[in-house]
């Protein structure tokens, strides 16, 4: 059993995936408390839902993406499960973790998104270094969300230090919402001399902030 916030489908907002129709996941629970948290929702509450129910509603939607996202989805050891069953059925499978559990242990044909905790989100200290050194450079992605610009120094030094440009498919820095001018954000990007993408959560400029299920 998994404990579920919601399933639905809409369309990836995030990654170098945005746009794309996506069916999404999203598993209650989180070991974090990030300060700009965008899904206090899922903390806590959710329903029991089995693995073979979860498969059924995937299938439904039709659509061949899926992300499996939370809060922190692999804080749950049945998410493991859970995707691999969708890798057996030929779903893509995108995973969105903050980078404190580990992702040992997970199905080689999903693509992790790891979001590495910058020190304004209050939970750098607990970041999972040892996830770094799984990432592949085919597939996997990083994100940054950036507050201000000691999250911005903080980010382009743990690129250059774990050579983050070449040893994943992409670099994602991603603002704030609310928290950060975007031009300014822009600048820091287009003048960095580093392979990024700077990204927004398109989600959030179709439906609004504070919209579930989108």
């Amino acid at each position: 059993m998994l404990r579920v916030t919601e399933i639905f489908r809409s369309i990836q907002g995030e990654s170098t995936h945005a746009g794309r129709p996506c069916t999404f996941v999203r598993l209650t629970g989180c070991p974090m408390r990030c300060v700009w948290c965008d899904s206090e929702y899922t903390f806590t509450g959710g329903e029991h839902v089995s693995i073979d129910a979860v498969m059924d509603q995937v299938r439904a939607f039709g659509v061949n993406l899926v992300e499996v996202t939370g809060g922190e989805p692999l804080a749950q050891k049945e998410a493991f499960e859970l995707i691999q069953r969708l890798g057996d059925e030929g779903f893509e499978v995108l995973i969105e973790t903050g980078g404190y559990v580990s992702t040992a242990g997970l199905d080689p044909r999903a693509k992790v998104i790891l979001d590495i905790k910058c020190p304004a989100s209050g939970e750098e200290p607990r970041n999972d270094w040892s996830n770094l050194e799984r990432l592949r450079a085919d597939r996997d992605e990083v994100k940054f969300v950036i507050a201000d610009e000691g999250d911005w120094h903080y980010a382009k030094k743990v690129i250059e230090q774990h050579d983050l440009q070449n040893r994943t498919a992409a670099v994602l820095i991603s603002p704030a919402w609310g928290q950060i001018d975007l031009q300014q954000l822009a600048d820091w990007v287009a003048g960095s001399g580093l392979k990024l993408r700077m990204q927004l959560q398109l989600h959030k400029y179709i439906w609004g902030p504070d919209v579930k299920g989108v």
